[in-house]
């Protein structure tokens, strides 16, 4: 039996900085972006709230850029503070590495089995072998059998004993993080 999983985002993720005036280091970002011109040079930042304080910082989005070098659909979806921009945006390793930021992920997803929700998920455990191909909307770094004791409706601790006893296999090592599609085979 083969079956398709989906990590789906559910909202955009929490930024890990320290925030000067509080000393706390999470921000929550609504998708709310700032453009600032200096005559033929643009300036676009993406604005986030400080959890403890409410305090606003700015995460550099473009800086110093020709206006005319910008893409006239990227400048108005900038305008419209569109927030799938905002999510790419966050996504992109450029943006944090020259933002000094992470991404907290706590919360901000969920598993799409394609189980009824209120069906018994333990019933995916019942046949001979069970297929799971898991595929990432987005790179959410989520430990593999986490994944597959909640997608299973199985104790993590069970979950791992199966790995351990060879009846749960994968081509991908399951004891990290991972945020990249993988398949595993469950056998029972």
């Amino acid at each position: 039996m083969l079956e398709n999983w989906v990590v789906l985002p559910t909202c955009l993720p929490l930024v890990r900085r320290r925030c000067h005036p509080c000393g706390a280091g999470h921000f929550r970002t609504s998708g709310k972006f700032r453009v600032n011109a200096h005559h033929k040079l643009l300036d676009v930042w993406l604005l986030a709230l400080c959890t403890t304080c409410g305090e606003t910082t700015k995460l550099t989005v473009l800086e110093r850029v020709n206006v005319r070098s910008v893409r006239p659909g990227l400048l108005d979806r900038l305008h419209a503070n569109d927030p799938l921009l905002a999510a790419e945006l966050l996504q992109d390793p450029a943006v944090r590495r020259r933002n000094r930021i992470a991404l907290d992920w706590s919360g901000a997803w969920r598993l799409d089995t394609g189980a009824p929700a209120h069906g018994d998920r333990s019933a995916h455990v019942d046949h001979e072998a069970l297929d799971v191909s898991v595929r990432f909307a987005a790179e959410i770094p989520v430990r593999p059998l986490r994944l597959i004791a909640e997608g299973c409706g199985l104790p993590r601790a069970e979950v791992a004993r199966l790995l351990a006893e060879g009846k749960l296999v994968s081509a991908v090592r399951l004891g990290g993080r991972l945020c990249a599609d993988f398949t595993f085979t469950l056998k029972r």
